[in-house]
């Protein structure tokens, strides 16, 4: 495990939070592991009945780690961040999410396998994932809020305001930033409480767990390819030097 994570059970509650407000909840290789084995142990674990996601600090979180993007692209080290997709896409106990602020990247893709979606008011879910679609968001995105919006988010980097989340279905409440927590957490409690093989079954019946695993594949390994491109390493250059990246003098 790691600091960066914190993991405890309320009840039959287990809360995972991204404590690593200094980079936004930019997640680590450490932190995808971490939250990788709570996802793994609530699912086993016959006493925890909900799975809640938090934050500390403004920010849900900025995304992935691009250093260790950056890693991976030089052969250098492996990404955690696949497994901890799938442990969310093959989930079949309720999970729920409270967003305080800046959701980037996976930090909006994973709200799509969140069955609850409580955002603050000024949370911004923003997709500017430079390489290729993560989490089955290539299918579920879409099919959430249209193409062309979902094309829009994906290829432009468009960022969408907490009201505007609400209005396309990606969110349950939008309330002020001290209410999300709590709100989350209430919802998670109530959860408890109902029958959780009804639960489970609701939840199997609305989501086709095959296809998006598939997907997720899929979206891998062209997300693998695509990290060895001129483009990733130009982007990931650019970042490291503060300034945007110039894809125009780069072949497709």
């Amino acid at each position: 495990m790691t600091e960066q994570i914190k993991v405890k059970q309320d009840g039959a509650v287990l809360e995972i939070v991204f404590v690593r407000p200094d980079k936004k909840n930019a997640l680590s290789n450490a932190m995808y592991r971490a939250a990788t084995e709570a996802l793994n142990t609530a699912q086993k674990n016959p006493a925890i009945r909900v799975v809640l996601f938090a934050a500390e600090g403004d920010a849900f979180t900025a995304g992935n780690d691009l250093a260790d993007f950056a890693s991976a692209a030089a052969g250098k080290a492996d990404l955690a961040a696949h497994d901890f997709i799938e442990a969310l896409g093959s989930a079949d106990k309720p999970i729920v999410a409270a967003v305080p602020g800046l959701a980037v990247g996976v930090g909006t893709t994973m709200l799509l396998h969140c069955d609850l979606v409580y955002l603050a008011e000024g949370a911004t879910p923003f997709v500017n994932l430079a390489l290729v679609p993560e989490a089955a968001s290539s299918m579920l995105l879409p099919a959430r809020i249209g193409h062309a919006r979902a094309f829009a988010m994906f290829a432009l980097g468009e960022s969408i305001s907490a009201a505007e989340a609400f209005s396309l279905g990606l969110a349950n409440k939008v309330l002020p930033k001290d209410e999300v927590l709590p709100a989350a957490r209430e919802a998670a409690k109530t959860l408890t409480t109902r029958p959780l093989g009804a639960i489970v079954a609701t939840k199997k019946l609305m989501r086709d767990k095959d296809r998006i695993l598939a997907r997720m594949d899929e979206e891998s390994a062209v997300f693998a390819q695509r990290l060895q491109t001129d483009e990733a390493r130009e982007a990931f250059k650019a970042f490291a030097e503060r300034r945007q990246p110039d894809f125009m003098k780069l072949a497709p």
